[in-house]
């Protein structure tokens, strides 16, 4: 990439993280009321719903205090995490130490799911703060949330299974999660002993979930890693993987380019794109089959926005790390479509949720799933990967 390429890159990721994104949340969602925030948003920022996502409560929280210790130091970002933490601390959590999913605006428990991610961003958000304090209550409950999930994983019938089923099954989004979650508590505590569950993560999927025989990687396997030849079995969800694999690039990346990690996540990255990529329409699409049979789910052939943003940062991370002109032109195609389809002009933000040929299925901006994280971390971290910075390892 040359360097004309490459400022003309940073400059609209910073401008859009500084200017459109950031803004709209700090302006919209914070309730100085109940405390936390409010993301179910319409397009110009309206609330259209008060009940609060207590994983969205993380995110954001992690995200201010990250821009807060990495980028600048701004008061108004270390207030609103510290606003965040103090709803995260009174209301999120249940009396078994796990978190509740969903809640009231007022913190009144709604909702409590079977899986680990909320307290996988509660933890780094309190790693976050705990660096950008000092104080150690942060760095213990970041600690303790780790070993809490760590404990759940692993110990049979402590999670109950999603619905009664005589068939076992273990997903992606498990070692995906914790891979990231043991790196950021690893950075923000200045602990390296969090490697080994990276490691650990790495292996279980590329021995269980990468397929070489179907060039994919599955998001359901088996208890040790079976195919199961069913809607499930087959499921495909490029952009889970894509995320998983620019973890494994950074964690190359961390150890000064170990070759291992950088192949994994590039035969991820090769693997993906090519099941992925929407050669009609263009685009990342949500689910493929392995197999190239029907998908279930109806929603099958979307664009939502945060495969997209997981793939901008993957193939600019690839291309940085090899200097393959592949990964440089994967990089411009993703990135022309994303911000030719998602950003909105008039309110800012972007919108979450496409049709296939990029038109606009739903206008809101915010849901218990989309919030401000994946398009504000993509921006920030391509912003500061162009730039060279190595504090985001």
């Amino acid at each position: 990439m040359d360097s004309h390429t490459k400022q003309k890159y940073i400059e609209i990721y910073k401008k859009e993280l500084l200017e459109n994104v950031l803004p709209f949340w700090t302006t919209h969602s914070v309730d100085d009321q109940y405390g936390g925030f409010m993301f179910c948003l319409d397009r110009d920022g309206t609330v259209i719903d008060t009940d609060k996502g207590m994983w969205q409560q993380g995110r954001f929280t992690w995200l201010l205090a990250t821009l807060y210790n990495e980028l600048e130091s701004r008061k108004e970002w270390l207030d609103l995490a510290l606003h965040g933490i103090r709803f995260i601390d009174k209301f999120g959590f249940d009396d078994d130490g796990r978190m509740f999913f969903h809640v009231t605006r007022e913190g009144l428990p709604i909702r409590k799911r079977r899986y680990i991610f909320t307290e996988s961003f509660a933890a780094i958000a309190y790693a976050a703060l705990y660096k950008a304090t000092g104080e150690k209550k942060y760095e213990k409950k970041a600690r303790d949330l780790f070993n809490l999930i760590i404990r759940y994983i692993t110990t049979p019938g402590l999670i109950p299974p999603k619905f009664t089923s005589t068939r076992p099954v273990k997903g992606l989004a498990v070692p995906m999660i914790m891979i990231v979650t043991a790196q950021e508590l690893r950075k923000n505590l200045n602990d390296t002993s969090y490697t080994m569950y990276i490691d650990q993560y790495i292996r279980e999927i590329r021995r269980d979930f990468m397929k070489p025989e179907l060039k994919a990687v599955l998001e359901t396997v088996g208890p040790h890693g079976e195919f199961l030849d069913h809607f499930d079995g087959r499921l495909i969800t490029p952009g889970h993987a894509i995320e998983a694999a620019w973890f494994i690039m950074n964690e190359s990346r961390y150890r000064n380019t170990d070759n291992h990690l950088l192949e994994t996540g590039l035969t991820i990255l090769d693997w993906m794109w090519k099941l992925g990529w929407d050669d009609e329409y263009g685009g990342i699409l949500y689910f493929r089959d392995a197999k190239g049979f029907p998908v279930q789910e109806y929603w099958q052939d979307m664009k939502f926005w945060w495969p997209h943003n997981e793939t901008i940062i993957a193939t600019l991370l690839a291309h940085v790390l090899t200097n393959n002109q592949k990964y440089e032109e994967w990089h411009k195609m993703i990135h022309n479509w994303t911000f030719t389809h998602f950003p909105d002009p008039a309110y800012k933000e972007w919108f979450g949720y496409l049709h296939r040929d990029g038109s606009i299925s739903v206008p809101l901006k915010g849901n218990l799933w989309k919030g401000p994280f994946h398009i504000p971390r993509m921006l920030f971290y391509s912003w500061k990967l162009l730039e060279d910075n190595e504090l985001l390892l």
